[in-house]
């Protein structure tokens, strides 16, 4: 989970540094713990800096971008996690010191973040043109997951004796019969769309599955971790051109982007100092000092 949250200074706590004032935190038979006292602790802490940074970068980012950033995409990136661990989401989040509020909060300020790294940093036509060398568009696969390269190979005779226009159905058939993926043998073997970006699928298999044109299916056995493929093309709409898929290769760029620290840093020192910063504390002067000396920004940005 902690991939899903902002980069600054490796920062993923949640707490908040306490006012400084007089009420009682705690008590103990050695005396009480008060704000001010556990405020000027805290802040002579490496965390606790880190959660001033934090706090700070998400005030600025939310005044200069929280209009961008709609509560609907917040929900819809927290379900998708949600989707994606399914009953064992509550246990990843616990595990991961996290609560629903919280996530959502880090969900909101990496969502952000990304607005900033958008109106920051130019997407060039080099970029693209070496995004675009890579890139598949989303294609739509069945597959038939064995143990044994000698079984797949009879898999691939099987089909080779089928017309075209019943190879859907026989693969279905024979996907039901062989297959060792328990999550798609009574589907067909299909498996959800995905592009060059996909990470979830080997790379082998990938690979394999892009060299083939819609209604083709592997002649020989492809080899993975998991064991042998037979894969079945059922939808491969082309690559296209540049032009055509503009908007999904710069939005594959921001992604990385969004794990380049070098990237970030410099957007974060752009934003920060828009953000029109100013530190009262003498203590913590100089604690963003990193991101707003004048050599901060890099010619990645605008």
């Amino acid at each position: 989970m902690k991939k899903w949250f902002i980069a600054l200074a490796g920062v993923l706590l949640s707490v908040t540094l306490a006012g400084c004032g007089s009420q009682t935190v705690a008590t103990t038979n050695g005396g009480k713990i008060t704000e001010s006292a556990y405020y000027s602790s805290l802040k002579g802490t490496s965390s606790g800096k880190q959660v001033l940074q934090q706090m700070i970068l998400n005030k600025v980012l939310e005044k200069q971008y929280g209009s961008k950033v709609s509560k609907s995409a917040v929900t819809k990136q927290f379900n998708k996690y949600k989707s994606q661990y399914g009953s064992s989401f509550n246990s990843v989040l616990s595990q991961s010191g996290m609560t629903q509020s919280g996530l959502k909060t880090e969900i909101r300020s990496n969502l952000l973040l990304k607005e900033a790294v958008k109106d920051n940093v130019k997407v060039t036509d080099a970029q693209l043109k070496k995004q675009f060398k890579s890139y598949e568009p989303k294609v739509t696969v069945a597959h038939i997951l064995v143990a044994k390269k000698s079984t797949a190979n009879k898999i691939i005779s099987d089909l080779k004796d089928t017309k075209k226009s019943n190879l859907t159905t026989e693969f279905t058939k024979l996907a039901k019969k062989y297959s060792t993926d328990t999550a798609t043998k009574n589907k067909g073997g299909a498996l959800s769309a995905f592009d060059s970006t996909d990470t979830s699928l080997d790379s082998t298999f990938k690979k394999a599955a892009f060299k083939l044109q819609t209604d083709e299916y592997t002649t020989t056995p492809v080899k993975t971790q998991y064991g042998y493929h037979v894969i079945l093309m059922k939808n491969n709409p082309g690559k296209g051109t540049l032009k055509q898929h503009k908007a999904e290769l710069t939005q594959q760029i921001i992604d990385n982007d969004m794990n380049d620290s070098t990237v970030l840093h410099n957007v974060v020192s752009k934003v920060l100092k828009k953000g029109n910063v100013s530190i009262k504390d003498n203590d913590l002067k100089n604690i963003l000092s990193d991101y707003l000396s004048s050599s901060s920004a890099s010619s990645s940005s605008k």
